[in-house]
């Protein structure tokens, strides 16, 4: 964390989160700095002129330690920051963020006839879902995502102890869609402020094509925000704005709203950050 202060007051503060990667298979090993948001600020402080000054200090800070890359996302603005994180060799890529408003209209008015068949006879099926409280339900939910994720390198996915803590708190919900006492899906929601957050989702959709667990996952997440007086459920992650990217779509299905922003990439290695200069030029 960097702190600015001023007459020995804090002035400002950014929060950076350190992930140590590392895998037989496939193999890798290094550190990945992620920070949420441009930081928080005191109400009178001049945040124009902090900003660079906290940005800087976690940028050399990290680049000493040797970290692979740090990433920016979630700034509260799409061009907040673009000239100091330009100065510092940072790159923007444009990011895909999803949305579904669910104070407009109910979750089901949103989907097409065909989807809310389909639910229903999921139903019927004998798919249920319920919150992971237990030690047991937590492990089989944590099995899943580590499955899920094991391939995607650029997703982390924390320890078991990190679920079984969010399973306490009032804020989170870890969520499991189950058939015949078999986990097929699974997601982590945060609550706050009257928003509610997806942060982690995943099924078994292959094995268990016929059953639609992707679907019923992604429709059990907005019911259940709607259900706890959520304003919106966001998508933390849909990944790169592509023509074929076929989770945008996927979630787009449900009603979302799409909105683009930017995300602040900076590599260890000098010549990672000129290629994406390359390919991604404003």
């Amino acid at each position: 964390m960097a702190v600015a202060t001023q007459e020995n007051k804090v002035v400002g503060q950014m929060l950076v989160i350190l992930y140590h990667r590392k895998s037989l298979f496939p193999p890798y090993l290094y550190t990945h700095a992620h920070a949420y948001g441009e930081g928080l600020y005191a109400p009178d402080a001049e945040q124009n002129a902090i900003f660079p000054l906290l940005l800087r200090s976690i940028t050399i800070h990290l680049h000493k330690r040797l970290c692979f890359y740090i990433e920016f996302s979630r700034m509260s603005k799409k061009m907040l920051g673009y000239r100091e994180f330009r100065k510092l060799g940072y790159v923007p890529i444009a990011w895909q963020e999803i949305h579904n408003s669910l104070h407009s209209k109910l979750p089901q008015e949103r989907l097409s006839g065909k989807q809310i068949a389909m639910i229903e006879k999921m139903k019927k099926k004998g798919i249920s879902c319920r919150e992971a409280t237990s030690p047991e339900d937590i492990h089989r939910y944590h099995q899943l995502l580590k499955n899920y994720y094991r391939l995607k390198i650029r997703r982390f996915v924390p320890d078991e102890t990190f679920f079984q803590k969010l399973s306490t708190s009032s804020n989170a919900r870890n969520v499991i869609i189950t058939y015949k006492d078999k986990v097929i899906g699974g997601y982590t929601c945060i609550y706050n402020q009257g928003n509610a957050f997806l942060w982690f989702s995943a099924f078994k959709r292959k094995t268990y094509i016929h059953l639609h667990p992707d679907t019923m996952t992604i429709w059990q997440a907005l019911s259940d925000a709607q259900e706890q007086d959520a304003q919106h459920l966001h998508f933390m992650d849909a990944g790169l704005p592509l023509k074929n990217n076929l989770y945008r779509e996927f979630i787009l299905g449900f009603g979302g709203k799409p909105v683009t922003k930017f995300r602040w990439f900076r590599f260890y290695p000098k010549v990672i950050n000129l290629l994406l200069h390359w390919l991604y030029k404003d």
